[in-house]
């Protein structure tokens, strides 16, 4: 269990008492579909499966795999949470977009989880949605063959996507 004086495993740089540590609790409901998104991979940390289905949209968790989730936490060590794009989830917003890269390891092998998730305010909360596994759409208007492949992989158009092309 992490102690609450030691750095979130969320990433932000402050404390876990003083960032995830109140929300995975529920002295605190996270502000913003990034604070939720951020406490939900504190969750998968610390192994807070009950968190994880109760932060997900009422509706939504019939299909929760808990063992699944449970099996998944327990098997890895959570090494960082880089968060690539928000969008919406200001105040007054019903609706947020998070776009994320959890790093893990399992195994003894390095992985990352590459999601945008989306996030719905109701009766005050936010909750988890959905995600889809990737880097969010983004418009382009061409790609050329030695640019930055436009799925978010990192590698050249040429050597991932347009491989198909």
């Amino acid at each position: 269990m992490i102690s609450g004086s030691a750095a979130c495993p969320c990433g932000s740089g402050l404390t876990f008492s003083a960032c995830c540590e109140p929300h995975l609790t529920g002295a605190k409901l996270p502000p913003t579909p990034e604070a939720l998104m951020r406490s939900r991979y504190a969750a998968f940390a610390t192994g807070n499966i009950d968190y994880l289905e109760e932060t997900l949209l009422p509706g939504t968790r019939e299909d929760f795999d808990r063992k699944g989730a449970a099996d998944w936490a327990a098997a890895s060590e959570w090494t960082g949470l880089e968060i690539r794009h928000t969008q919406g989830g200001g105040p007054g917003e019903a609706e947020g977009v998070v776009e994320f890269v959890a790093h893990y390891t399992q195994s003894g092998d390095k992985r990352l989880h590459h999601e945008t998730s989306r996030f719905r305010r109701q009766d005050g909360r936010w909750f988890y949605v959905d995600g889809i596994m990737g880097a969010r759409p983004r418009h382009v208007e061409k790609i050329g063959r030695n640019d930055p492949c436009s799925c978010g992989s990192g590698k050249k158009y040429k050597k991932c996507c347009g491989m198909a092309a």
